[in-house]
């Protein structure tokens, strides 16, 4: 399965990843701001690979001035049906309908490892002010966690180790960052987490034996935790590049 299919596969899902994919913990929102050099209040910032909405909402809390950028048809219209009044264009990273030099921010949350950064970065470039920022970011599970190092382990024996595209392998290369991990975590009922496991996009394109995985999954967690509920420990992994700041070998700006 080719990663342009893996990525066409979230649309089928749009709704359930809205209802159970993990937001950002708030201090993303103050490091990034820090990490920058300007506040989020009033920036001008385009969210590449929007999805759902699911960063939009957020930096639109922070005052950020935020329009959608967003390929996939049935991830584009959950996004609206979420943000009603946020502008959203059908696009992605490798072809940004952007006037140059318009944006103070570039995001990407859970989305850059879509792009081919032979074209991105180029566009990241010309979007931007002098000054401005790209921000790359996801949550990556905390595996110094037990429980889910342990499932993430039988992931990896069942459907082998490029299950979870990892972001920050594929985005480093000519780009100048500074990077931050923030831990964090969230309560959910163990079906909630389950149905989260379920938007990846390997569960989505049908591999087999991904339904009797997630059922054997669950009568697992519920042995291990018989209340039901299960605390779903991530590291926000967040890397910024200033246009015109060096910050690491190699050339951004």
């Amino acid at each position: 399965m080719t990663n342009e299919s893996r990525a066409r596969s979230f649309s089928s899902a749009a709704a359930r990843y809205a209802a159970h994919r993990p937001a950002y913990p708030p201090e993303l929102f103050d490091t990034l701001a820090e990490m920058a050099g300007f506040p989020l209040a009033g920036a001008r910032v385009a969210d590449v690979g929007a999805g759902t909405g699911i960063a939009t909402a957020l930096l639109e809390a922070r005052g950020a001035l935020v329009v959608g950028v967003e390929p996939g048809e049935g991830m584009a219209q959950e996004f609206r049906r979420r943000n009603p009044g946020t502008p959203l264009v059908r696009a992605d990273g490798n072809r940004l309908p952007l006037a140059s030099g318009c944006l103070d921010l570039l995001t990407y949350a859970q989305s850059w490892h879509w792009t081919d950064p032979a074209h991105a970065v180029p566009e990241a470039l010309r979007v931007l002010r002098p000054g401005g920022a790209l921000a790359v970011w996801q949550n990556d599970p905390d595996t110094g966690v037990g429980w889910i190092a342990d499932q993430q382990n039988r992931i990896e024996e069942r459907f082998g180790p490029g299950w979870y595209i990892n972001e920050r392998a594929l985005s480093q290369e000519g780009l100048r960052f500074t990077d931050r991990r923030l831990a964090w975590s969230r309560r959910v009922p163990v079906d909630t987490h389950l149905a989260k496991l379920s938007t990846h996009s390997l569960f989505l394109i049908g591999e087999p034996g991904t339904d009797a995985f997630l059922e054997e999954e669950r009568a697992l967690l519920m042995d291990r935790f018989p209340d039901g509920w299960v605390e779903e420990h991530y590291v926000a992994e967040l890397s910024v590049a200033v246009r015109g700041r060096e910050t690491r070998k190699g050339l951004f700006g």
